[in-house]
């Protein structure tokens, strides 16, 4: 399936960029390859379970552009705020359904560095892109309404990559009343885009969650031969990059190091 607003090139760019995210939470000052023509108007910080604060993305500018990355897990307490799949009401748009309470509270504690950046910029009529790989899928997903309810976009455009579900059906349904230009690639072989799983009771708990993803998505099937590799965001790259060989070596030539490695 393809959606409407699916295009290929954009979304080999904007896996490129998910990548840049891991290696902003990975150096040691939080730098990372910005591409030709983008300058990085905001980098912020989220609190994953524990409270403590890491790198967590960034937005990037362009003269027609802006683009809002999410990162994905890497670090263990985010392992445990994604393990946390009770739902609790989505904060930011009225009466749009229960959301995953650790991603939620990922998101939340980001949000007062995300919603001001680009509502300064929301009257500049620059195309407003959200991506995220993995966790930063959801997180960008999360961040999609938001940013059309709050932050002035009314046609934000949304990529994720290999992204857990995120809230109940009610969510799902009000995400697709409000955001129509939203392409969710994930490969039929990666495990996260399975969880959490769509009827959820937590150990020791009464309550049952029900969680659906937010549209049917755009499959790829790819299998590199373990867990891990059938959901990192380079292997999600290359997969897509087969079908626009031209365009990939154009990427990397001019920009260095920006795109993941083909091999």
């Amino acid at each position: 399936m393809r959606s409407n607003s699916y295009d290929n090139r954009m979304a080999m760019f904007l896996a490129a960029v998910c990548s840049q995210t891991y290696a902003q939470f990975e150096d040691a000052d939080g730098g990372f390859i910005v591409p030709q023509g983008y300058r990085v108007a905001e980098a912020f910080e989220a609190k994953s379970f524990g409270g403590k604060w890491e790198r967590f993305g960034f937005i990037l500018e362009s003269d027609n552009r802006l683009i809002l990355a999410f990162r994905g897990t890497s670090s263990t307490t985010d392992w445990i705020s994604d393990a946390i799949a009770s739902q609790e009401k989505y904060k930011c748009v009225k009466d749009a359904g229960l959301t995953h309470r650790g991603i939620s509270n990922i998101y939340y504690s980001a949000r007062p560095a995300i919603v001001p950046a680009l509502k300064k910029q929301s009257s500049s009529e620059k195309r407003l892109f959200i991506t995220g790989h993995s966790l930063g899928g959801a997180l960008a997903t999360l961040s999609a309404m938001d940013m059309k309810k709050n932050a002035g976009y009314a046609h934000p455009v949304v990529y994720t990559f290999g992204a857990p579900r995120v809230g109940d059906p009610e969510f799902a349904h009000a995400y697709r009343e409000r955001v129509k230009m939203s392409c969710r690639v994930y490969n039929l072989l990666d495990a996260v885009p399975l969880l959490p799983p769509q009827t959820y009771k937590p150990p020791r708990k009464e309550t049952t969650y029900h969680y659906m993803h937010v549209n049917e998505g755009i499959p790829l099937q790819f299998n590199n031969g373990s867990v891990s590799a059938n959901h990192v965001i380079g292997s999600y790259y290359r997969e897509l990059a087969k079908a626009d060989p031209a365009y990939a070596a154009a990427l990397e030539r001019d920009n260095p190091g920006f795109p993941p490695p083909l091999a």
